[in-house]
Parts: C-alpha cells; structure tokens; sequence
C-alpha cells in the first residue's frame, strides 16, 4: 500500500481532500461544495457539522480501503474564524462568517485603550479590515453581543485547530493562524497582545506546526497536525525547497508579495500602503504586501476588449515586445496612464483614460501591463528590507503565465533571478510538509517547484 498524508484543504467555496505520498505528489483528490447554513443571527456561514463529518468519512473510507496506507491528517484552511468550547469540549457557534458586520464601537474601544488605532494595528501588524476580518474582535464582540454564550466558553480556537481538534481532542494553537491580521499577536514582543490578558482571555499558546498528535481513525492510530493557515501554508513549500532566500510573488485576484527573511518591524507608512505580516510555521516574521493587481487587470481586460472589438481573453496572445515597451516607456516616461495617480485612482482612471488614444489593443494592453507592473514593484519594494539578502523572485499565479510581466520584473530586479513556479495545491502541500518529517524519511530536496527561468 502506499503511504499516505491527508490534507483537508478547506476553503471558502471549495472543500478538497488531497492524499500526498511520500514524495509529495498527489495520488488522489476530491472536491466537495457544501449548501451554506445561517447561522443564530441568520447571516450566512459554513456548516460547520456537515464539514467534519465528510472529514471523518473520508478518512475511515481511506483507512477501510486497501489502497493507501494512512500515516498522517492535516488541515489548511482560510483564517479570520474562531470556535468557542464549553467545559465538556462541546461547540458552543457555528463558525462565524468573517464577512459578518459587527458594531465599530468594539474595535474602537481596543483601539482607545491600547496606543491608538495606528500604534496598535502597527503592533499587531493587523490592518483594522472591519467586520470580523479581525478574528480577536470575535471574542470581544461574543462577550458583548452575546454574553451568555460568552460565559460558558473555557476555550478559544482558530479554524484549523478546531477540525484537527475534532480528531485529536487536544486544545493547542500554532503561529500561522494567530499572526495573520487577527490583533492577538504584538510582533515588538512576538507573544500575545496585552489585552488579551487584560480582558481575562485564556488561549493556548502557540506551539509550532511540526507537531502531531496520535489519533485512532477507524481502529488506527494516525497522527494529526495541528492545522495551518492557507496563507503561510503556500509558503512552505519554497522554504523547505528553495536553494537560497527569496520572495513569492503569488499572484491571482490579489497579488501578495511575501517575505520571511525580512526581520524589520513593520511601520506605520508601510500599513498605511497595505503591508501587514504573517508568522511562520516556526513563529519567524513574513513581512507582506498586498495590490489588488488582478482585479484591476480583470475590469481594465474587459473595457479594453469591448473598446477594440476582439475577445475577452485576446491579451493571452500578447506576447512581450521590448521594442514596444521601450517606445512606450519612451514616450510615457514614468507616467501611469491606467492609474494616474496611483493604485488608489483605479476608478478615476476607468472614467478618463481614452482609449483611442492608442494604435491597437497590443499597444494598449503593453501600456496596461507596464503601468500595473510598476505598481507591483513598488508593492515588493515595500517587503525589501534595507539590507536585503534574497536572491530569488519566485512567481507564481496566473501573471507567470504573462510575458510582459515577468520580463519587466526582471528587468526591475536585474540582481535578483525571477523565477516562475508553478507549485498544484501549494497550501495543501505545505500542510503535508510541516509535519511530514515526524512521519516518514521523505526528501524534500526531491520536492520539484515547477521552476522555469
């Protein structure tokens, strides 16, 4: 039989269960997609008991079978939600949709009490996102909003120590879901925020995501981590892998610029400019910033195509012109013609930029790549610490498939080697990997990045 790691990737919309051998390839995947519940105020949420009874489902069918040998379970799952336990270990919420709106007074009282707004989202490195974007706030608004549940409440987890909690039975927490904008976290002192504390607030602490638990899954022991959060999950792979220091560069919807070898305390100018930081499986920093890169390429993508008649999906076919980008950068110079002032005049720049300003869709796409490129590269410069000694770019997403971007990113970074990688399931994989050494002698210098120069 071959052995096995199980991975419940579990994400907003899709829920995916991947089996990693021992080389870290995939040898069997599903995906599910759940009916969303509401949840005691009628908002929207995950159903939280349909979820973990696929979960053991799954994995009794996996130890039944005679096809895999089951050695290990992790999770990797979205952040910015907690599960409250009574006494007796029993849930007492459903897992609160972080979109859930809740009253700005219970921030702004954090905020009143501790350093002011900017000296404390600095020191928690956590932008204030609103809504329950900022899991502490989830406690803070149970114990107003809803004391009585508040009150038999002996334990506090985050999301993916809650599913591994349903398996192991042990309370525990890890670095990655604590140091993603939660407010919990002070980077000045690396422990929890003081008003955590001072509201009486017990959590368990961190400890680091190598861990693992015995479990008995259908008359087996198996043994189960603790859970990651996807963000820091899709780094693991590069630092297990990568040969020297780098930058990923992950690009999609949003374009996150992630740094872990960048050790300068994040400023108030650089949250102001979207910067916040992450913490490793091993509880290091990961300075990282964020642009709203694929959003603007979709809606400009779009206007474009209607404008020059072609189809949508036509900048597939643009292929990277040096020429053109030089007379264009010739003639343009360091004026943004898409975002004229800025990643901020997105929609000013829908409204004025006339498009008929340009020969064709390629000269007009080319000047779209060039401008949003530029922003990007002010968003990685953000994570580059003075004295900086990464060597590598890693890209990867849907913009390393374009052209004219990377070849501007290298040309941007001419000391540095701009790499794309195309790593399948990179917060699923990293999940396998942070405990994978407890449970097999598997190389990770075999692990392949999908690297192309």
């Amino acid at each position: 039989m071959t052995e096995v790691i199980a991975v419940f990737d579990i994400g907003k919309t899709n829920k995916k269960i991947l089996l990693f051998n021992s080389n870290f390839k995939v040898v069997k995947q599903h995906e599910e997609k759940f009916p969303m519940i509401s949840d005691d105020d009628g908002f929207e949420c995950d159903d939280i008991d349909l979820i973990t009874s696929w979960i053991s489902k799954s994995l009794e069918e996996i130890v039944a079978g005679n096809e895999y040998d089951l050695k290990g379970v992790n999770f990797s799952t979205y952040g910015a939600s907690l599960m409250f336990l009574d006494e007796k270990g029993q849930r007492l919420t459903p897992v609160y949709n972080y979109l859930k709106e809740i009253p700005e007074t219970i921030a702004a009282g954090l905020f009143e009490q501790y350093d002011g707004k900017n000296e404390f989202c600095r020191k928690t490195a956590s932008p204030a996102l609103g809504l329950l974007l900022n899991s502490g706030i989830q406690i803070l608004w149970l114990k107003s909003q809803k004391p009585a549940v508040y009150e038999k409440t002996k334990s506090i987890l985050h999301f993916p120590q809650y599913l591994s909690y349903t398996l192991s039975n042990e309370i525990v927490s890890e670095p990655t879901s604590i140091g993603c904008h939660t407010f919990m976290w002070d980077f000045d002192q690396m422990k929890y925020h003081q008003w955590i504390s001072d509201n009486e607030i017990i959590l368990p602490g961190p400890v680091n995501n190598d861990v693992v638990f015995p479990a008995v899954i259908a008359g087996k022991e198996v043994k189960v981590g603790k859970g990651i959060h996807d963000s820091s999950a899709s780094l693991v792979p590069y630092l297990k892998a990568s040969p020297a220091k780098f930058i990923l560069v992950s690009t999609g919807t949003w374009c996150i610029n992630m740094n872990p070898y960048n050790e300068e305390p994040l400023t108030a100018s650089e949250l102001e400019q979207d910067c916040l930081c992450f913490l490793t499986p091993t509880k290091e920093q990961v300075k990282s910033s964020r642009l709203f890169m694929g959003h603007f390429h979709e809606v400009w993508a779009e206007k474009m195509a209607k404008h020059f008649n072609v189809a949508q999906d036509t900048f597939k076919k643009v292929k990277n012109d040096p020429k053109l980008v030089e007379t264009l950068s010739n003639k343009y110079g360091e004026a943004s013609v898409y975002f004229p002032n800025g990643k901020e005049s997105f929609e000013e720049g829908l409204k004025t930029v006339d498009l008929s300003v340009f020969a064709d869709y390629e000269e007009a796409y080319t000047k779209l790549m060039i401008d949003l490129t530029a922003l990007c590269i002010t968003s990685i410069d953000l994570v580059i610490p003075e004295n900086d000694d990464t060597e590598i770019l890693y890209v990867s997403g849907g913009f390393a498939r374009n052209p004219i971007f990377i070849g501007l990113l290298k040309k941007s970074f001419p000391a540095k080697k701009v790499l794309i990688s195309e790593v399948d399931n990179s917060s699923a994989l990293g999940a396998a990997m942070v405990i994978s050494d407890t449970l097999s002698d598997a190389d990770v210098a075999k692990l392949d990045l999908g690297i192309q120069e």
